[in-house]
């Protein structure tokens, strides 16, 4: 039997990082704070590409900060963006979900005939307040009036509708709210979050030591069991935000579970700034915020994951 973990690492310098299109566009999007700024524009015309060999943390900073790049220099990264943000025009596929007078998310019409088998947790008033061309929208029954009577009410169509219909089931909850800080209204399962278009928020981590002058990044690489991308190469530390965790606690947690990073370190992480995207892709409308961090690492440090191995045949 072989053993799966959620992650497995690799140190790779900045030079290596940049022959990828994706990891040198993450680098540039964020620049490491410790770096100083330099005060010079630079035109990206000046400045060596991004798949050079001897592409360097300096020039990361000088794209970053010019006034005057040409977009040619970044190609690989609004690759990457167009693919985060597929399928926009279908937009109007969709209707609103809507809860006491909020809009929430984004349910599919196909999606919402499904849930119309649950008359006594989902109605579809009819109106174009909200400016769909269906001429309705969703929301919950009025008799549903407290957010654990909610949260419970939805849980059971989610299980009803089943593998088929909302596969990966994770039996983690996601806060329903209009936007990021306000009330929560109830909670939903995780998996099912793209299905009615809420926001759902998480925490990415770039985790880097210095040798010998220069910075080493490293990468992780998700479990071929995962039920999102599994295999493929991801931030070191990288996890959802659940119900009633802040972003500062949640990372502290994700380093030490997916790193080993006890608290002492993974507390110095500097927040970086956030990414969001929305993508379509069948009945799944992700509409996802990623609150991003830097963290310097000890030299010596090599991360291990702390989560239960997993079996696979």
């Amino acid at each position: 039997m072989a053993m799966a973990f959620n992650h497995t690492h690799h140190l790779a310098s900045l030079t290596s990082l940049c022959n990828s299109t994706l990891s040198s566009s993450i680098l540039l999007k964020f620049p490491f704070r410790s770096l100083p700024l330099s005060p010079t524009r630079y035109s990206s015309r000046t400045i060596k590409s991004a798949t050079s060999s001897s592409f360097t943390w300096e020039d990361v900073f000088q794209i970053s900060q010019s006034q005057h790049n040409d977009s040619s220099d970044l190609q690989g990264f609004f690759d990457k963006i167009n693919l985060c943000n597929r399928n926009s025009e279908k937009h109007s596929e969709f209707v609103p979900f809507v809860v006491v007078d909020q809009i929430v998310g984004y349910v599919h019409n196909g999606f919402a005939d499904h849930l119309r088998r649950f008359a006594d947790v989902f109605i579809f008033p009819k109106n174009n307040s909200h400016g769909c061309r269906f001429g309705y929208h969703v929301t919950l029954h009025p008799m549903l009036r407290t957010p654990e009577v909610m949260t419970s009410a939805v849980e059971d169509v989610v299980k009803c509708l089943g593998e088929e219909l909302i596969p990966g089931i994770r039996n983690e909850l996601y806060p329903v709210t209009s936007c990021f800080g306000t009330p929560v209204f109830f909670s939903l399962e995780r998996a099912a979050a793209p299905y009615f278009g809420i926001k759902a928020y998480g925490v990415h981590m770039n985790g880097y030591v210095e040798r010998d002058g220069q910075k080493y990044l490293w990468i992780g690489k998700r479990s071929e069991l995962k039920p999102t991308y599994p295999g493929m190469l991801d931030h070191l530390v990288a996890g959802g935000l659940p119900h009633g965790i802040p972003c500062g606690e949640n990372l502290v947690k994700e380093c030490e579970e997916e790193a080993g990073i006890p608290k002492s370190i993974s507390s110095e992480a500097i927040p970086v700034g956030a990414v969001s995207y929305m993508d379509i892709d069948g009945y799944r409308f992700k509409r996802d915020v990623l609150f991003c961090y830097d963290l310097k690492l000890p030299e010596d440090f090599t991360p291990k994951n702390q989560g239960k191995p997993r079996k696979t045949p």
